[in-house]
C-alpha cells in the first residue's frame, strides 16, 4: 500500500504492535520484508506508520511471527482496515497534531479513565473555563489560534455524550475544582457542568479531598484509554516536553498500578457528588 500523507495515533500503534511482534521472534526487518516480497524500506514505513498495511499482510505477518491470538490478530486487522475519518481531520493543518491524535484515542477507546490535578477534565470543561485556560498558558495567541482550541475541545465531548457514548470514569482532586481559571462565575458554571455530566450518566466522578491522607501523586495526571485488549491500551500523560503516548507493557502495568492507588485515595461516586454539590453552594 503506498505511504499515507499523514501520520495517525493509529497507524502508529498498529506499526508498533506490528515491530513489537517481530522482535519478539528475533527477526530483523529485512527478513520480515522478505516474507512479504517487499524491501526492508517498506518494512520499515509499515512499522512507522508511514505506510498502510492490509488485512492480508497483517494476517502472514502474524504467522510468521508465531503470533497465536486470534483476538490480537483481529484487533490488528481492524486497525489495519479502519477507514474512519472523524471530526477531528478538519482541524489539520489548523492545530497540532496532538490534538487531532489525542481525539483519535479517545474516539477508539472501549473506555476512558481519567486523573487530573490541576484543572477540570477537557471533556468536561466549558467553553469559558477551555478559553481561560488556553488564553492563560498561551498569552497574546490571537483569536484565529485560540477559537479553534476551544471548539476543538467542546467538539471531543462527542465520545461521551454520543448515540453511543464511551464509558468514562475520571478522578478529579479538589484543588482542580476549586481554583479559579478565570472568575466566580464561570467557576460555578463549570461545577454545575460537572454536575450535569454526572447526573446525565455521562461520567462517573471521583473527588480526592485535599485533606485526605496518604496521597502523593500530585503528579499523577493521565488519560487511559482502554483498547479492545489491555495490550493495546494506551495513556496519555502532559509533560512541559509535549504529550506522550504511552504503549509499553511495563509502564501500561506501573501506571494501571498507580491508577489504583489514586481511586483508594479518593471519594466513592456518591460522596463525590456531594461534595461537587458544597463546592458549589460555597460559590
Amino acid at each position: 500500500m503506498p505511504p499515507k500523507r499523514h501520520l495517525t495515533a493509529r497507524r502508529v500503534r498498529l506499526g508498533a504492535e506490528l515491530r513489537k511482534l517481530r522482535e519478539a521472534m528475533d527477526m530483523t526487518s529485512k527478513e520480515a520484508a522478505e516474507l512479504l516480497g517487499a524491501d526492508p524500506v517498506q518494512m520499515s514505513q509499515i512499522e512507522s506508520g508511514v505506510a498502510g498495511v492490509s488485512a492480508k499482510r497483517v494476517r502472514r505477518l502474524a504467522a510468521h511471527y508465531a503470533c497465536t491470538d486470534e483476538g490480537l490478530i483481529d484487533a490488528l486487522v481492524a486497525m489495519a482496515t479502519d477507514r474512519t475519518r472523524g471530526w477531528w481531520e478538519e482541524y489539520r493543518g489548523v492545530l497540532p497534531p496532538v490534538f487531532l491524535d489525542t481525539a483519535e484515542v479517545e474516539h477508539h477507546a472501549t473506555a476512558l479513565h481519567e486523573i487530573v490535578i490541576t484543572h477540570v477534565p477537557g471533556l468536561l470543561q466549558t467553553a469559558d473555563y477551555a478559553r481561560a485556560v488556553y488564553t492563560y498558558m498561551m498569552p497574546g495567541l490571537p483569536e484565529s489560534e485560540l477559537a479553534p482550541r476551544v471548539e476543538h475541545r467542546m467538539r471531543r465531548r462527542a465520545v461521551i455524550e454520543g448515540d453511543d457514548p464511551t464509558p468514562y470514569e475520571t478522578i478529579i482532586h479538589e484543588f482542580a475544582l476549586r481554583v479559579r481559571v478565570a472568575d466566580r462565575q464561570v467557576t460555578r458554571a463549570q461545577l454545575r457542568r460537572i454536575l450535569t455530566q454526572i447526573e446525565d450518566g455521562h461520567a462517573v466522578v471521583r473527588v480526592i479531598p485535599t485533606d485526605q491522607d496518604d496521597f502523593a501523586g500530585a503528579d499523577a495526571s493521565m488519560m487511559h484509554a482502554c483498547g479492545p485488549l489491555p495490550q493495546l491500551d494506551t495513556v496519555l500523560r502532559d509533560f512541559p516536553t509535549g504529550t506522550a503516548f504511552i504503549d509499553a507493557e511495563p509502564q501500561l502495568n506501573q501506571l494501571r498500578t498507580l491508577f489504583r492507588k489514586v481511586e483508594k485515595a479518593s471519594l466513592d461516586p456518591a460522596a463525590s457528588l456531594d461534595f461537587i454539590h458544597h463546592l458549589t453552594k460555597e460559590l
